[in-house]
C-alpha cells in the first residue's frame, strides 16, 4: 500500500481549518500533518512536516498566500505542491498565486469530494486543476500584445503539441492515447516543455502558453 497524501492547511480560520482536516483525514490515502493559521506560520510548518501538498489560503494576515506560495517554493530543495484555496474564482489573487507557482485552486465553497480528488490530482501533479477556469483567469489578466518569447521556436513540434493537449487539462495517459504514443513519451515530452519554458509546473506553464500567445483562450 502507498503511503498517504501528507497534507498541510494553512488558514486563519480555525473553523475552516478543522473542516478540511475532517475531511481529508477521513479518506485512507490522505493525512493532514500540519496547520498553519498565517502565511509567515506556514514555511516553519511545511519545513518541519514536509508535505505533499500544502492548502493556501489566499488572504491571510502577516504574510499573505502568494508571499507564503513564493516563499516555501523558494526555500526548499523539493517544496510540496500548493494548492490555493479561495472564495473568489476571479480573485486577481488566485492569478498571482498561480503564476508564482502554485498548482491549482480550489473554492471554499467546493463539495467534499471535489476538495478530495484535488488534493489526490495535484499530488500526482499529472495535470492541471479547472482548466476552463484557468483558461478564463488567463484571458482576464493575460497583457495584450505581449512579446513572443524566445522558447515557441525552441519547441518541436511534438513538444508544441504536449503544450497544446496540456492547456485542456488532459492528463499523460489521455495525452499519449490522442497522439498515438507512449505515456512514458509524453512524461518526456512534459519534462521538454517545462525546461524550454521555464516553468515549475504543467499549471505555471499553461499560463506561459496563454502570456504569450502560444494558445489564446477561448
Amino acid at each position: 500500500m502507498n503511503a498517504p497524501v501528507r497534507v498541510v492547511i494553512a488558514d486563519d480560520e480555525r473553523m475552516v481549518r478543522t473542516a478540511l482536516r475532517v475531511i481529508l483525514d477521513a479518506e485512507p490515502d490522505l493525512e493532514v500533518v500540519g496547520e498553519a493559521s498565517t502565511g509567515a506560520e506556514a514555511l516553519p510548518v511545511v519545513r518541519d512536516t514536509c508535505p505533499d501538498v500544502v492548502l493556501m489560503d489566499v488572504r491571510m494576515p502577516e504574510i499573505d498566500g502568494i508571499r507564503a506560495t513564493e516563499q516555501i517554493l523558494a526555500s526548499m530543495a523539493q517544496p510540496p505542491r500548493i494548492l490555493v484555496v479561495t472564495t473568489f474564482e476571479n480573485d486577481s489573487y488566485v492569478y498571482d498565486a498561480l503564476r508564482v507557482g502554485a498548482a491549482g485552486f480550489l473554492l471554499k465553497r467546493a463539495a467534499a469530494e471535489e476538495l478530495i480528488q484535488s488534493v489526490r490530482l495535484v499530488a500526482r501533479s499529472d495535470s492541471i486543476l479547472f482548466p476552463a477556469r484557468l483558461r478564463e483567469l488567463a484571458a482576464r489578466h493575460s497583457p495584450a500584445g505581449a512579446a513572443t518569447p524566445p522558447w515557441t521556436a525552441r519547441l518541436t513540434e511534438r513538444e508544441a503539441e504536449v503544450l497544446r493537449l496540456m492547456t485542456t487539462g488532459l492528463t499523460n495517459a489521455e495525452i499519449a492515447g490522442r497522439m498515438g504514443v507512449g505515456p512514458a513519451t509524453v512524461k518526456t515530452h512534459v519534462a521538454s516543455v517545462l525546461a524550454k519554458t521555464g516553468t515549475r509546473d504543467r499549471t505555471q506553464a499553461v499560463i506561459a502558453a496563454y502570456e504569450s500567445g502560444f494558445v489564446r483562450p477561448r
